[in-house]
């Protein structure tokens, strides 16, 4: 089970570039449910999330680049390219800030992941944060890919 909250950030916070980061790029097989390829860094992943915002079942299995290049040819939408940069908060929290590339170009949105659906509701978000989108389909990335 994967809960996780979302928010829209307007300002980045200074020294993104000292956390680490990783380069994404992801396409959609299906968006109902969602069936998802990633590549992220040199690691090649499918993805099958369930239906929910805040609380969904996730199921991750590793791909060769192989079946990676060729479900990529398979994607229903646009391919998603961003960068994820993991910044430590507080309570063994992290916050993945996403910078989005073409066609979300200057976009960025936080995601953190919770052990329950409690500490999600009970999260206070830092001040740069400026609008939860969590209830909001047109933030995900499923949706982001066709719109």
């Amino acid at each position: 089970m994967e809960i996780e909250r979302k928010f829209l950030i307007s300002e980045p916070p200074e020294n993104l570039e000292s956390c680490p980061h990783h380069l994404i790029e992801q396409g959609y097989l299906s968006t109902e449910p969602v069936v998802r390829i990633r590549r992220q860094d040199e690691d090649y992943i499918l993805t099958y999330k369930g239906a929910g915002l805040m609380a969904h079942e996730e199921y991750n299995l590793p791909l060769t680049q192989y079946a990676y290049e060729h479900l990529k040819t398979k994607i229903d939408g646009r391919l998603i390219s961003k960068i994820r940069y993991e910044i430590p908060y507080t309570d063994g929290l992290t916050i993945e800030l996403d910078h989005f590339f073409s066609p979300n170009t200057g976009l960025y949105l936080a995601e953190v992941e919770f052990p329950s659906v409690e500490a999600a509701n009970s999260f206070s978000a830092p001040a740069w944060f400026t609008k939860d989108v969590t209830e909001d389909p047109a933030y995900h990335n499923s949706f982001m890919s066709k719109h």
